[in-house]
């Protein structure tokens, strides 16, 4: 092993990415994405080679090893381009606008890593994704791709630009969305939305495959299942909406894709079975899975429901927050170069660790003879993924023996297993620090902590938000990604609406009035320099901004929801917390604006509907007079936090302060008796005051229209 100085070092040894970072020593001439770069290719004529990835991704990982470490296929990348590798997490404005025409060109295929190749005024003209260094697998050799479009630059330069030009003409349209204005968005369409997505989830194994084996966790579609059974019990779809929202839930959480040692949700699944994932786990997914085991908790009453939640806040606490607050991204799928090897298990080794409980423990967790995965690094290696297919009640009663000795040999083997699988060597972390990510988590954090009346999960959200607060909120603007103590100085729709979010919940779950003037001026920023005043709704990008090939309006959600799905949701919100008809105007204007290209894909917006559904539904405004030190106010937040009200916003005044100016709600509110009291209204009409738990679950009842769902004690 040669220990001495790297043979090769470029600029990107100056980044902040570590995705760019692990490129640092190729012998490739990167640059990152900037003026030097696009400077370089204006002025010599030469085509720009756009390599486009994140740090988690196993065939990045694959394309650098085989072609970027390549001496010989890096010569011909320095020769004929200006080399520009962009980080997806750090850059997304870039990776959706190139994501985009990538798709047009293949047929509607696309993925990581992206390479593009774009003339010197950055309009694309091929691209494609992961390349062999030499022609397999049907796809061309890079090395010899790069020639070939080297001499097609200097040979029909003219063509290719004149094709470029029209992608980018056509990718521009697309990313502007449709410029209708639509205002027949409404409960209607969204429930027919949900009834024709249950019947496309798999009715045996729960989720929904995109036209193979993967499956993603559907957090989102499945929030707004839970939304329409609340409105909807009586609905004759209800019961195929319900099955299939529970069969996705129980699946997901015995699968492969859970972490049944550590906690967290990894990536997909590479089957219909839930069992192989793709190993790597990213903080949104986190943020978003737990999200919806917390509603599903809330809805249910189920305590498996609960226990999965906890386990992955428990993972994010663990793993992914840092000592200063702030939460990393991922967590990567590989270790020692292979995907899964810190997370398998062989028989031997499981023998060898737990001894005489190996046998029950494999049993309940899926281990088999010969292996459960075939590991394609190690073919006939017998490996196992643990997973789970009943219930310790269930596996107990087959074996006759007590469930609590069955659950205590389980525990004791996972805490067995955890500390072995610490000595392995650990996947990568990528250890940058986003705000949109960081604002979902923050959300999720707040949320679950105050439902589940965990204290800790609430001061980890605190602590999230202090650190961005902090460090990557500079004079009122927000600054994307954070690492090291270096910054990426620009952010994006999404690092704004998702930061928001998470201080509302935050609010919501503390009252500590910070957290709310915070969303406040950050909601004026986000509308000062995002609002589309023409035709409503946000761009993607800052109106100052670097000028690109196009200024995008997403509405569609993909892995994230989109910028303008979660900000719909915060100007609702704020429009009845502050009693802003401004924000209510412009909530509703975003609904016209974008409500064209929803209706073209429906199925594509879930979190938009969702908001959507708080427009049409309104917002059940709960005021709470009294100390949430003192029992009997915390006797009546429980029995609030407890229920399922995904339209709810929730303030409180505390008895011996004077009222939140500017907050119309808490106005001329007051204590019934001395006794902490609570108002429920609906666009600032309230019922009769009431003190008691009954009186309380009583009138939350009926204004649920008697579909009032609670977790359990």
């Amino acid at each position: 092993m040669n220990d001495g100085p790297p043979k090769h070092t470029n600029r990107l040894l100056e980044a902040t990415s570590p995705y760019l970072l692990q490129h640092a020593h190729n012998p490739v001439d990167w640059y990152e994405w900037g003026p030097e770069a696009l400077d370089k290719a204006r002025s010599e004529g030469k085509p720009i080679f756009l390599s486009i990835g994140y740090s988690a991704c196993h065939w990045c990982h694959v394309m650098a090893h085989e072609s970027f470490e390549n001496e010989a296929i890096a010569a011909a990348m320095n020769r004929l381009f200006v080399n520009i590798k962009v980080d997806r997490e750090e850059r997304p404005d870039l990776d959706e606008i190139y994501m985009r025409a990538t798709v047009l060109m293949n047929q509607g295929q696309g993925g990581w890593p992206m390479s593009v190749w774009l003339t010197p005024d950055c309009k694309p003209f091929f691209a494609g994704t992961y390349f062999p260094p030499t022609s397999r697998f049907g796809r061309p050799g890079f090395g010899e791709l790069c020639e070939r479009i080297g001499q097609l630059w200097e040979t029909r330069r003219e063509d290719l630009q004149a094709d470029a030009g029209r992608l980018a003409e056509l990718v521009d349209q697309q990313l502007r969305g449709d410029l209708s204005q639509d205002d027949g968005l409404g409960l209607p369409l969204i429930d027919q939305v949900v009834v024709n997505m249950a019947r496309s989830f798999d009715q045996e194994k729960g989720g929904i495959s995109g036209g193979g084996p993967n499956k993603f966790p559907p957090s989102m579609a499945l929030e707004l299942f839970l939304r329409f059974l609340q409105r909807n019990p009586q609905a004759p779809e209800a019961a195929q909406v319900l099955a299939v929202t529970r069969l996705t839930l129980d699946r997901m959480a015995r699968g492969g894709i859970y972490d049944h040692l550590a906690g967290g949700i990894h990536r997909y699944s590479t089957d219909v079975d839930w069992l192989v994932p793709h190993f790597e786990k990213m903080l949104y997914d986190q943020a978003l899975v737990s999200r919806a085991y917390i509603d599903a908790w809330q809805f249910s009453g189920d305590p498996f429901y609960a226990e999965t939640a906890r386990s992955i806040f428990d993972y994010v606490l663990a793993d992914l927050q840092s000592v200063a607050g702030g939460i990393y991204s991922t967590r990567d799928a590989d270790s020692e170069g292979r995907e899964g090897k810190y997370y398998v298990w062989t028989n031997a080794e499981l023998q060898r660790i737990l001894g005489a409980d190996a046998e029950r423990f494999g049993a309940y967790y899926g281990f088999a003879p010969g292996g459960n995965w075939d590991d394609p690094h190690e073919p006939g290696v017998e490996k196992n993924i643990l997973h789970v297919t009943q219930t310790v009640a269930d596996f107990a009663t087959q074996r006759g023996v007590d469930p609590a000795e069955v659950a205590r040999t389980l525990a004791d083997g996972r805490r067995k297993l955890l500390a072995a699988r610490a000595e392995r060597v650990a996947p990568g972390l990528d250890d940058k620090v986003l705000v949109e990510w960081n604002g979902m988590m923050i959300a999720s954090l707040a949320r679950g902590g105050a439902a589940l009346g965990e204290e800790k999960y609430i001061e980890a959200a605190r602590r999230a938000a202090d650190f961005l607060l902090t460090h990557q909120v500079q004079d009122g603007r927000i600054v994307r990604a954070w690492r090291d103590g270096r910054k990426l100085e620009m952010a994006f729709l999404t690092d704004y609406a998702c930061l928001i979010d998470g201080l509302l919940e935050l609010y919501e779950a503390t009252f500590e009035q910070r957290w709310l003037d915070a969303a406040v001026d950050l909601n004026a920023a986000a509308i000062e320099h995002f609002w589309d005043a023409q035709r409503g709704g946000f761009f993607f990008t800052p109106d100052d901004h670097e000028t690109l090939i196009t200024r995008s309006k997403d509405v569609r959600d993909n892995a994230t929801p989109s910028g303008n799905s979660v900000q719909l949701g915060n100007l609702l919100r704020l429009a009845a917390m502050r009693g802003d008809n401004d924000l209510r105007e412009k909530a509703e204007r975003t609904i016209r604006g974008l409500g064209s290209e929803v209706r073209q894909a429906p199925g594509a917006s879930d979190r938009f509907l969702a908001a959507v559904e708080l427009a049409r539904s309104g917002p059940l405004e709960i005021a709470i007079v009294g100390d949430p030190a003192v029992p009997a106010t915390r006797a009546l937040l429980r029995e609030i936090r407890r229920s399922y009200i995904p339209n709810r916003i929730i303030m409180l005044r505390r008895p011996d302060g004077p009222a939140p100016v500017g907050v119309p709600l808490l106005a001329d509110r007051g204590q019934i008796d001395g006794q902490p009291t609570v108002y429920l209204c609906r666009d600032y009409a309230c019922r009769l005051p009431v003190t008691s738990v009954e009186a309380l679950r009583g009138q939350l009842k009926t204004e649920l229209g008697g579909t009032l769902r609670q977790a359990g004690d």
